[in-house]
Formats: structure tokens, C-alpha cells, sequence
């Protein structure tokens, strides 16, 4: 019999527990497991999640199939449609949609339990030994990781794929056999159906040494995590414009660096915020540090983009990658106006009398400031230090063709106005 009370201690104070439950044999296994378990000793709610990627006509019938074994167990199923965007990897595509929709269930602190095995980390990491992947690629699936605002654990990873089988047997659980899995053409698939029962024929214990040594793998990647911690503790501080809500890192920080621990810290701190580019697009990086002082160069990746202002890396995502453009009107100044995928603005201090605008910069802005008379608005954003990509994005307080605030900085006009800017949030998804 499988025993997960070891792999459940960590998360028995959590909120809530889930099940990623497809109906096949793996999930079937670990939702009865859990449920002999939550009937057995005090546990958090368990509840079933089961998705439905809409990719085959014969998955229509599983969420029923899912539903009966959850009633029978007296649990709570959630049933989530995704739309799968096509793209050079179906599977790929699936994964994302599927996590994707597992990171919108889970509340802060919740857990949703997985069902991949030793065979599964196995064939993972034969998988990206294939595709030449590094060190934090190699070290295949971690036992729990962020996902959303709780977290993913997988409890079996240590438990092999004919353990399950004889525990469903032993219990007599009914299982789905997904007919896609029998389609070599996907590339997990053929590890699974055509390479390992050949490296099982002729090394038995072949895919145990394999999880064993992702497991070693995992270890070296944490020690290098913390050497990358230690690396951005400096390159992180220091951050201008704490408004603006955005990650940076110092640029001479890390060019102290050597190449090696270079790309070190930056996989660590990219990787909380996108997927990491292969080996190939590693060249981004080396344009973005060596382009020329004054250049606005730009590394775009698979979630977001990296920019370089003034010394700084800066992390945009999200609405700070879509232009603003465009006059707001402002009835009533007394009252926070809502920008089009740019945040907010109120006022302080007391607007002169007349209607009064927002807008974004067009050049040749010129400002009224005390003691320094009119100014030209690009020498003062340069003066400040102002990083580029937010200056066609700052908002501008108008009345008629005179100038009256340029939000969140320290250059009221005259009649002290200030005009507060929310920007858009730019929130770092987990990845």
C-alpha cells in the first residue's frame, strides 16, 4: 500500500487541498489516496478539478465518468473548459492552457496535488537531455513549486508507475485510457511507448536512477539558486520610482559578474516571471548589457520583455507593453480619472477654473516652474533620470495649451498643482 503521510505533513495547515483529477490512473489513485486520508485524519477541504481541453470527441464523456467517482467518494468536482491555442506543440499548448486554469482555482496558500510518478520525472528528464536543456531544465519536477497564489505539489514522484496500477487493482478503482496516449507522433509518447521499453529491456532500473538523478540535479540547482539570491541582493536595490511598481536590477551589478553567474542570477529572477529562452536566444541578453550607453535596447521573452534605462534593467509586462495615446477630458478634477490601460490620476491642490485634459507627450512640452521660469519638459525628464519607456506613458495635466503638472514628479507649475499617477499594475505571475 502507498503511504503519502510523509508527502502531505508539509501541507496540512493549508486553506484548502486539490486534486488535478483527469480520470486516468495516476489521478485516480492519488484522489482516493487523499480522501482515505482526509477521512482518516484531520485535513484541510479536498475538492477535484478536472479539465477539459476539448481536444478529442471521447473526452466528452470523462467529466461524468469523473463526476460518478466523486460522488462516490462524497467530493466536490470542479469541471474547467480551455481553449488550446494552437501552436508548433500541442502538448505544449495543453500544459499551459491546463496550469493556466489550475493557477486561477487555487486562493492564497491552497494546494493542488498532481499525480506525475517516477516514470513521468523520468521521462521528463530524458526528455530535456534531448532538447539540451541546462541545469534548471534538467532538474525535471520539483516535488512542490508555486502556482497562483498557492502552490503545486506532486506526492507520487517517488512512487512508480506499477505501484499505482497494483494499488488501483487492490482496490478496484475504474480508470479512462486516453487513446491519445497510444499516438507516438506526440513526443512523450514515444519516450514512453518506444524508447523506455527498450531501456528498461536492458537496464531494469532504468528509470529510477533516472529520478534519482533529477532528484541530485534538483539539489545542485538549489545551490545554485542560492548563489544567485546572493547575486541580485545588491543588483535589486537601489531602484528609482518606487511608483512606477516595476522589478529592475542594477546593470553594473551584474556586469561585475562573470558571464556564467550572469545568466545564473538572471535565469533565477527571470524565471519567476516567464518562461526562460533556450540556449539560442541567451544573445538577447548579450545585446541588451553591450548595446551603447545612450541605446534603448530590448530583449523580448515569452512573457514579457526586458528594457535598459539609465543603468537599469526594468521588467515590463502586461498593459506597460501596449501603447497610450489619445485626450481625456476631465469634467470634474475633484474626482480620480480612470486612464485607458494606463492606471489613474487625481489632483492635488486647487485646478484654476475651466475644463482641463490629460494627455501624453508629443515633444516640445515646455513648463512653467518657480523659480526657473519655462523649461523644456525633455530636459527635465532627462535631468530626473526619467527611464524612457515611461515618459510617453506620463501623464501631462492641461488647461487649454498651457502646461499646468506633470504627474508624480517634482515639477508642479505654477499654482502648486500635483497630479498623482496609479500606474498600471505589472504583477509577476508565477511561471
Amino acid at each position: 500500500m502507498i503511504n503519502l503521510t510523509a508527502q502531505l505533513s508539509p501541507w496540512l495547515n493549508a486553506p484548502a487541498w486539490y486534486v488535478a483529477f483527469s480520470g486516468g490512473l495516476d489521478s485516480t489513485v492519488l484522489l482516493q489516496l487523499l480522501a482515505d486520508y482526509a477521512r482518516r485524519h484531520r485535513a484541510p477541504p479536498l475538492r477535484a478539478v478536472h479539465i477539459h481541453h476539448g481536444l478529442q470527441a471521447a473526452a466528452d464523456d470523462w467529466p461524468q465518468h469523473c463526476q460518478s467517482i466523486c460522488d462516490g467518494l462524497g467530493l466536490e468536482l470542479q469541471v474547467i473548459h480551455v481553449q488550446v491555442t494552437p501552436g508548433a506543440s500541442l502538448e505544449q499548448a495543453a500544459r499551459d492552457a491546463r496550469y493556466a486554469a489550475f493557477a486561477q482555482v487555487l486562493g492564497a496558500g491552497e494546494v493542488l496535488f498532481t499525480g506525475q510518478h517516477r516514470e513521468d520525472q523520468a521521462e521528463t528528464l530524458l526528455f530535456r537531455l534531448l532538447r539540451g536543456a541546462g541545469l534548471r531544465g534538467l532538474a525535471a519536477m520539483p516535488a512542490a513549486r508555486p502556482l497562483g497564489q498557492g502552490w503545486l505539489a506532486r506526492p507520487l514522484l517517488a512512487v512508480g508507475r506499477a505501484q499505482l496500477l497494483a494499488q488501483a487493482n487492490a482496490q478496484g478503482l475504474c480508470w479512462i485510457e486516453d487513446p491519445s496516449n497510444a499516438n507516438t507522433t506526440y513526443a512523450r509518447n514515444y519516450l514512453r511507448g518506444e524508447v523506455f521499453p527498450v531501456l528498461n529491456h536492458r537496464w531494469p532500473q532504468a528509470a529510477s536512477n533516472l529520478a534519482r538523478s533529477a532528484g541530485h540535479l534538483g539539489e545542485a540547482l538549489g545551490l545554485l539558486d542560492e548563489l544567485a539570491a546572493d547575486d541580485l541582493a545588491g543588483a535589486a536595490q537601489g531602484a528609482p520610482f518606487a511608483w512606477l511598481g516595476l522589478d529592475s536590477l542594477d546593470l553594473a551589478a551584474l556586469e561585475a559578474l562573470s558571464p556564467a553567474r550572469q545568466r545564473n542570477a538572471l535565469q533565477y529572477w527571470l524565471s519567476r516571471r516567464t518562461r526562460l529562452p533556450d540556449a539560442r536566444h541567451w544573445a538577447g541578453w548579450d545585446s541588451l548589457r553591450d548595446a551603447v550607453v545612450d541605446a534603448q535596447p530590448v530583449w523580448r521573452l515569452g512573457d514579457g520583455e526586458l528594457q535598459r534605462s539609465h543603468g537599469r534593467i526594468w521588467w515590463l509586462k502586461g498593459q506597460w507593453l501596449v501603447p497610450v495615446k489619445g485626450v481625456l477630458a476631465w469634467a470634474d478634477p475633484s474626482v480620480p480619472l480612470t486612464l485607458p490601460g494606463n492606471g489613474c490620476v487625481s489632483v492635488q491642490g486647487d485646478c484654476p477654473p475651466g475644463e482641463v485634459q490629460v494627455r501624453y507627450r508629443q515633444g516640445g512640452e515646455m513648463l512653467e516652474v518657480p523659480g526657473r521660469g519655462r523649461r523644456d519638459l525633455k530636459r527635465l525628464l532627462n535631468e530626473l533620470q526619467v527611464p524612457h519607456f515611461v515618459r510617453s506613458r506620463l501623464p501631462l495635466l492641461w488647461q487649454g495649451e498651457r502646461l499646468l503638472a506633470v504627474a508624480n514628479l517634482p515639477l508642479a507649475g505654477q499654482g502648486g498643482i500635483q497630479l498623482h499617477w496609479r500606474p498600471p499594475t505589472s504583477v509577476q505571475g508565477l511561471s
